[in-house]
């Protein structure tokens, strides 16, 4: 049996702006959580020991990281080669120029020739002697459309069509990887790619438009025992039959607050030819807490946002408070004291947002309103707005300034869902 640890989309150096400088090392405080995660996963692929760690790709957000980053990464992976763990670095959209060719974030690691270290950024597979056996590694980096086809054979078609036309690209060049397989050592299909049955996370946004959309068919194969993928931050296992495991790890870290309710992790799988066994791991990450909260109707709207903070666990957190109201109760809110009910949180933003006084329902009195005159609409149209009542005096004097001696030429639509008085 050989012990293998899958990882993926460790981000490293995302997410700034949800922290601060911690005093002591000069370093923004995400970046020393994303380090710790990243840390833990290491610990127990040495503790263990295992066998391979097997990295999905995404090392960083772009392919160009400062140095410092580049250095907190590669201190930890720095550890595998000193306890002699083969490691298989995938390259994946973020680890690419934007011109999507080549692994420019992960190839010093092949430069350096970094002992154990294969970088996986071409469509190729790597039998890689361990502690317990053999293994086959098939890596699939992420391809972009312009590493498979030319203009002119796109021209024309939908985007289904174009996806249609990159699968049979890529078909060829995986059968080729499968036919040299020995089919009597365990293997595994290691890609960085979107599979169209997955559940998105985070990445949804980051997909549209790049790349393409694989099927889930293309990867159960009966020569894989285990797909270990990447590029989706969701963790989710999209093999039913689980034969082979089709397996997202998920992101190690949450990048943003569309990861706020996910379980962050990583995978350890059991691998034998023919019989593979693998669980999630989850990891102990930073929480991340949005506190929304509509005190529009309230009498004392400070107090409903108080009230709302503290119904929340908030300790060590990454905030996002959103409190809805009115214009006229802005003058109600002490901001101040919100920043002190928030003191306990990692970080944390304040947002407020203003309800629409263009969403009131409406008004019966001018749903059948064609015996009305417009002054008569709008004094009725003013009487129902309690924000425009100290300028109801002023807008009814202009109004009859405008309309002077033809108002009786006027008529009334009536008041719309949108709140607008309209005159025809």
């Amino acid at each position: 049996m050989i012990k293998v640890l899958h990882l993926s989309d460790i981000h490293i150096g995302s997410g700034f702006s949800h922290g601060k400088i911690n005093p002591e090392t000069g370093l923004n405080t995400r970046l020393e959580d994303f380090v710790s995660t990243l840390e833990k996963c290491i610990d127990r692929a040495i503790s263990e020991p295992v066998n391979l760690v097997l990295f999905g790709g995404d090392a960083f957000p772009d392919a160009t990281p400062p140095p410092y980053v580049k250095e907190a990464f590669a201190s930890q992976f720095r550890r595998l080669v000193d306890a002699q763990i083969p490691t298989v670095l995938l390259v994946g959209n973020h680890d690419q120029h934007s011109q999507g060719q080549g692994g420019a974030s992960l190839g010093i690691y092949r430069t350096l020739g970094v002992p154990g270290f294969i970088v996986g950024d071409t469509i190729k597979t790597h039998c890689i002697e361990t502690a317990n056996g053999a293994v086959q590694i098939v890596t699939l980096p992420w391809i972009t459309r312009s590493a498979l086809l030319t203009r002119p054979e796109t021209e024309g078609l939908c985007l289904a069509d174009v996806n249609e036309l990159l699968i049979k690209k890529l078909e060829p060049a995986l059968e080729g990887e499968i036919r040299r397989l020995e089919p009597n050592l365990p293997t595994i299909m290691l890609a960085h790619l979107m599979v169209d049955r997955a559940s998105l996370g985070a990445e949804k946004l980051l997909a549209v438009g790049k790349g393409f959309t694989i099927p889930l068919s293309f990867l159960t194969r009966p020569c894989f025992d285990y797909v270990a993928l990447g590029h989706v931050h969701k963790h989710q296992n999209l093999n039913k039959s689980n034969d082979p495991p089709v397996v997202y790890p998920g992101s190690i870290e949450r990048v943003d607050f569309s990861e706020e309710k996910e379980d962050k992790g990583y995978v350890m799988i059991h691998l034998e030819k023919g019989n593979t066994e693998w669980e999630f791991c989850p990891l102990p990450v930073r929480s991340f807490c949005t506190i929304e909260v509509d005190v529009s109707k309230a009498e004392d709207p400070q107090e409903g946002i108080v009230k709302a903070i503290g119904k929340k666990e908030i300790k060590d957190a990454v905030v996002r408070l959103i409190y809805k109201l009115r214009s006229e109760q802005l003058d109600l809110i002490d901001t101040a004291s919100l920043h002190q009910a928030l003191t306990e949180a990692h970080s944390y933003t304040i947002q407020a947002e203003l309800v629409s006084q263009l969403a009131k329902p409406r008004l019966p009195e001018l749903t059948s309103s064609a015996s009305m005159t417009p002054l008569e609409a709008l004094k009725t149209y003013l009487d129902n707005r309690e924000d425009l009542r100290d300028l109801a005096t002023e807008m009814m004097e202009a109004a009859q300034s405008l309309l002077g001696e033809n108002d009786e030429d006027w008529e009334v639509s009536g008041i719309e869902t949108d709140g607008q008085l309209r005159l025809l």
